[in-house]
């Protein structure tokens, strides 16, 4: 779907504020990436924040519940199992794209110079997070906006290898660019994770290899597909399944 780029970066400033490196890396309550795309979906704080059953809606715009999720997925259950009964609920989900990393050294407070990860973020990235709510996949009240986005994350020195970074903290992302969003409104919509020119039948390394991701995702990814009916399983190729695009009505 297309950005509304002067939304996005009304939002920024909104959050950000030019004052925001004279104040530091995460003075707000809120945890920037988070309370940035709150303001996008939502320009209107009256919808934040809002009392729904005994659970409180990040977004609730009078007809509509908008969940920005930033972490694992599990956490939302028990909010799912309440909203969906009475609204549509959409949740946002942000996927660093090209994310630059910072380094905060928390005995001497500086910052070192931003570096560009090597890592490049894609959406198949969120199906991990899918397959922890799986179970409320095919309910047509829940669609999701998965957020490609260019951010710089700033990181504690307090991880446990001798350079302190292995095992350590994440202390706050700041979303630059809003690259694309990846809209999910209905059972089809997830067509477009499989890649236009694999051929068929094909197995998970086949698809692993056509979709660039790593042959775990890879598994994670069919298993979901195949539970939504969007593939279906015509056989095996040793011990592993082989995959067909299911016929959508």
């Amino acid at each position: 779907m297309a950005v509304d780029q002067m939304r996005f970066e009304e939002a920024k400033r909104r959050i950000i504020g030019i004052d925001r490196n004279r104040q530091g890396i995460g003075t707000l309550s809120e945890k920037t990436v988070h309370a940035v795309l709150k303001n996008y979906y939502a320009p209107d704080t009256d919808m934040h924040e809002i009392p729904i059953e005994n659970y409180v809606a990040d977004i609730f715009t009078g007809s509509e519940i908008i969940e920005i999720q930033t972490r694992s997925f599990n956490a939302m259950r028990k909010k799912l199992d309440c909203f969906l009964a009475l609204y549509p609920v959409t949740i946002v989900h942000p996927i660093p794209n090209t994310k630059w990393v910072s380094w905060i050294d928390e005995e001497t407070g500086e910052t070192s110079a931003k570096r560009k990860s090597p890592k490049h973020g894609n959406c198949y990235q969120v199906f991990p997070e899918l397959y922890k709510i799986k179970s409320y996949l095919k309910d047509p009240n829940l669609h999701f906006r998965f957020d490609l986005i260019d951010m710089e994350e700033y990181r504690l020195l307090n991880g446990w290898s001798k350079d302190r970074k292995k095992g350590s903290q994440r202390y706050d992302r700041i979303p630059t660019e809003f690259v694309e969003e990846v809209a999910i409104d209905c059972r089809n919509d997830y067509m477009q994770f499989i890649p236009y020119d694999i051929e068929e039948p094909f197995d998970t390394s086949q698809f692993a290899k056509a979709a660039h991701i790593p042959l775990k995702l890879s598994q994670t990814t069919l298993n979901i597909l195949y539970d939504l009916g969007i593939v279906s399983r015509v056989g095996k190729k040793g011990n592993r399944y082989l995959y067909e695009i299911h016929e959508i009505l």
